[in-house]
């Protein structure tokens, strides 16, 4: 990742946050998209010799997502990366969920990936680059209470598979992680008999931690992932096979 500029979107915090600060540990430079404070991880990789850029952008808008990412090429000169981390979750069943809990979950965890990954090609066509969004298991097996959640993340992977068809043979790579149940502050609020049905059901025992699905992050934007697209990466403690 030696002096390589990758975007993490959502970065502020959480498994964001994980990603940008362990590609800064690896000599990567970051530029961070939200709408919360990013001070606490801006610090983290500064202090790590690495560059690091905040920009509060909300990226479901889709001007503010081209413009700034065209910022981030004026100001870190280039784009070598993309992680599509943002998201939300508002989980209602089926028929309690409103209109609204089910576009701006769509609007965030979804269009965002499209906003950000056609703003970010046009500048890898020319160098290549490599794109990992972030679903869930959720988008993978379903589950009930986030029909919105699971269907943001379920068309994510679809999105992920044709861009790494439309675009590998200009050099860019596409490619998904697809969390299980990661000790986050998001997962940290769910109710504690529910956080027990979920720890029965991974083989592993133990819920994951944000840095687990850095490191395989990581390895999809590097080298080491440089004949790997259009595959969907599950880290979920054999929660789902």
């Amino acid at each position: 990742m030696k002096d390589t500029v990758t975007i993490v979107t959502g970065g502020a915090q959480g498994i964001g946050r994980a990603i940008a600060e362990f590609l800064a540990d690896k000599g990567g430079d970051i530029a961070i998209f939200d709408i919360i404070d990013g001070d606490e991880v801006l610090n983290a990789i500064t202090e790590k010799g690495r560059k690091a850029e905040f920009y509060h952008v909300d990226v479901s808008d889709f001007k503010a997502v081209e413009e700034n990412v065209n910022n981030v090429v004026k100001k870190m000169g280039q784009i070598n990366n993309l992680v599509n981390n943002a998201g939300i979750t508002a989980d209602k069943l089926l028929l309690r969920m409103k209109e609204e809990d089910w576009d701006r979950v769509i609007r965030v965890n979804l269009k965002s990936v499209f906003n950000c990954t056609r703003a970010v090609v046009r500048h890898m066509l020319k160098t290549g680059g490599s794109i990992v969004s972030i679903s869930s298991i959720a988008g993978v097996m379903g589950n009930a209470g986030q029909s919105n959640y699971a269907a943001s993340k379920a068309g994510l992977i679809g999105f992920t598979k044709s861009i790494a068809k439309e675009y590998g043979e200009r050099g860019v790579r596409a490619n998904v992680v697809a969390p299980g149940f990661i000790n986050t502050k998001m997962t940290a609020i769910l109710d504690d008999k529910y956080k027990e049905e979920m720890l029965k059901a991974i083989p592993l025992k133990r819920y994951g931690e944000p840095t687990e699905i850095a490191q395989v992050v990581y390895f999809l934007l590097s080298e080491y992932g440089g004949y790997i697209t259009g595959e969907v990466i599950n880290v979920n403690g054999g929660m789902y096979m």
